[in-house]
C-alpha cells in the first residue's frame, strides 16, 4: 500500500489514541475529591478533612475554631479507665469516625472551649461537664456551648436514640415477651420476668423513665436483635446528621468504638421529642408495671429529678458509667420558650448533674435576644454533600473506614466516564473503531491487488 494511502489511517488511529489519553488522564478532578479521614491537614474549623465534605476550597475563617492541637477530643472520647472498650481477642476496635472538615451547625460549633454569644454573662461555675450545649428546642438555635463537637461517651443518653428507632419501627401496642437474655443484662434494670408479656409502649416508658437495661435489650430484640437494632440506631443518627455518634450497645454501656457529642445528643433529643410516645414518657412521673413475680404490678418512677423540682421541666435522661462519667439531656419550657441542655462527662460535685443542668437552663432563659445571636444551629438532617460516611455493619459498628473511603476515591477511569470525560471517551471509541474498519479494508484491498498482479504475471 502506498504511503499516501496509509497516512489517513495512521492519523486517525493517532487521533483516537490522543482522545482516549485525554479522557483518561486529563479529566478534571474537581473539588469533590474525597480526602483521607485520617488527614490532619488544618482547616478553618481546626478539624481534619473527611470524606464527602465540600468546604475544602473555602477560605479560612478567622473566627472559626482554634488549631486542631487544642481539640483533644476531636476524633475520639478520652481514654477509657476500664476494660469495657478493649476489643475481643482476634478483633480490633473500629477506627474513629471521620471528622467533618466544616463542623456541622456552623463554624463556631468547631470551637473547643466556651462558645458564647456577644455580651453574654459567663455560664454557671457549677457546670462541670467537659462538653455541654444549650439550644432552643423549637428553632434549633444553639445559644451557647462548650466543646460542642468534642467526642464523648453517651452512657444512658443512648436510650433516647434507641427510643427513636423503636418509635419509627414498632407498633406501640405490639407485645414483647421477655427472655432470660433480657433479665441477665447488666443493671440498672426494671425487673422483667422471663415469659412476661409487655407492650412496646410500656417498655418505652420504662426505658426513658428509669433507664432499664433489661428493657433496652427486649426492645432491641423486637427490632430484630441487637445487631439489627444497632444498625437501625446508627441509621437514624446518620439521617439526623449526628456525625459524631456511633451506637455500639442499645443500653449505652461502653464497647469498642463508642462515640457521641453534646451537639449530637441535642440533635437526637430534639428529633425524639417530636414523637408523642417519647415526649409523654419523659413527662410521666409514674407508671404501674408488671411485677417480676407475675402477680400484680409495681410502680416505676421517673428518675429525672428535675421533672417535679424544676419549673417547666419537659423531661430528660441521665446516665453514668466509670468511663463516661455523668451525662444528662433534658428540656424545659418557660414563657413559651423551650430549651434543651446537654451535659457530657460531668462530675457529681458540687451539684448532681441534673441540678447542674437546671443551673444551665436558668442561665439560658436569661440570655438576652439569644435567638437573634445564635452561635450555631441544630441541623434538620444530614448534609447532602456528606455521602461518604461509613456504613453500619451487622455488628452495629461502621465498616472499616479505610475500605469505605477507598471505594469512593475517584480514579482515572471513573473520572474519564464522568460528565466531561464521557462524551470525549465516546468520540475516542468511535474513532478507534473507524480506524480498525479502515485498516481492515486497506488490508483486503492490498490482498486483492496482489492477487490480480499475480494472475496477470501468470498470463505472460
Amino acid at each position: 500500500m502506498p504511503s499516501t494511502a496509509r497516512r489517513p489511517v495512521v492519523a486517525l488511529v493517532l487521533s483516537a489514541c490522543t482522545l482516549m489519553a485525554t479522557a483518561l488522564f486529563a479529566a478534571p478532578v474537581g473539588s469533590a475529591q474525597p480526602t483521607s479521614s485520617s488527614s490532619t491537614q488544618p482547616s478553618g474549623s481546626g478539624r481534619p478533612s473527611a470524606p464527602g465534605t465540600s468546604g475544602a476550597d473555602e477560605p479560612d475563617d478567622k473566627t472559626s475554631a482554634p488549631p486542631s492541637s487544642a481539640c483533644t477530643n476531636r476524633e475520639a472520647p478520652p481514654p477509657a479507665v476500664t476494660e469495657s472498650e478493649n476489643p475481643a481477642p482476634g478483633e480490633r476496635a473500629p477506627a474513629p469516625l471521620p471528622v467533618p472538615e466544616k463542623p456541622l451547625g456552623g463554624d463556631r460549633m468547631g470551637e473547643c472551649g466556651l462558645v458564647l454569644p456577644p455580651n453574654s454573662d459567663s455560664p454557671p461555675a457549677t457546670v462541670t461537664a467537659d462538653s455541654w450545649l444549650l439550644a432552643d428546642l423549637t428553632s434549633g438555635a444553639v445559644l451557647a456551648a462548650n466543646d460542642p463537637h468534642g467526642r464523648q461517651r453517651p452512657a444512658s443518653t443512648t436510650k433516647v436514640l434507641l427510643a427513636v428507632a423503636v418509635a419509627r419501627e414498632l407498633n406501640p401496642n405490639a407485645t414483647v415477651t421477655a427472655t432470660q437474655e433480657d433479665v441477665e443484662q447488666e443493671c440498672t434494670c426494671i425487673g422483667l420476668r422471663v415469659g412476661g408479656q409487655y407492650t412496646v409502649q410500656e417498655l418505652t416508658q420504662a426505658l426513658l423513665m428509669a433507664s432499664g437495661n433489661d428493657v433496652a435489650n427486649a426492645l432491641a430484640r423486637q427490632l430484630g436483635g441487637q445487631a439489627n437494632a444497632l444498625r437501625k440506631m446508627n441509621a437514624v443518627a446518620k439521617e439526623l446528621g449526628a456525625q459524631d455518634t456511633r451506637a455500639v450497645t442499645p443500653t449505652g454501656l461502653e464497647a469498642p468504638g463508642t462515640s457521641t457529642s453534646a451537639y449530637d445528643v441535642a440533635l437526637i433529643f430534639r428529633a425524639a421529642m417530636k414523637f408523642s410516645v417519647i415526649s409523654e414518657a419523659f413527662a410521666t412521673p409514674r407508671i404501674d408495671f408488671g411485677a417480676n413475680s407475675g402477680k400484680g404490678t409495681v410502680p416505676v418512677l421517673n428518675d429525672n429529678r428535675l421533672l417535679e423540682s424544676y419549673r417547666g421541666a419537659l423531661g430528660g435522661r441521665s446516665g453514668y458509667t466509670d468511663d463516661a462519667l455523668h451525662t444528662y439531656v433534658g428540656a424545659a419550657e418557660r414563657n413559651g420558650k423551650k430549651l434543651v441542655a446537654v451535659l457530657l462527662r460531668g462530675e457529681a460535685q458540687p451539684l448532681p448533674i441534673a441540678d447542674q443542668a437546671a443551673k444551665l437552663l436558668d442561665w439560658g432563659f436569661t440570655i438576652p435576644e439569644a435567638d437573634a445571636n445564635p452561635v450555631g444551629q441544630l441541623v434538620a438532617g444530614a448534609p447532602q454533600a456528606n455521602t461518604n460516611e461509613p456504613q453500619t455493619s451487622t455488628s452495629g459498628a461502621p465498616d472499616d473506614e479505610a475500605g469505605a473511603s477507598t471505594a469512593s476515591q475517584p480514579t482515572a477511569m471513573n473520572r474519564a466516564f464522568g460528565n466531561v470525560g464521557g462524551p470525549i471517551t465516546a468520540v475516542a471509541a468511535v474513532g478507534v473503531l473507524a480506524a480498525m474498519v479502515l485498516a481492515l479494508r486497506s488490508r483486503r484491498a492490498r490482498a486483492a491487488r496482489a492477487k490480480r498482479m499475480a494472475q496477470q504475471q501468470a498470463q505472460f
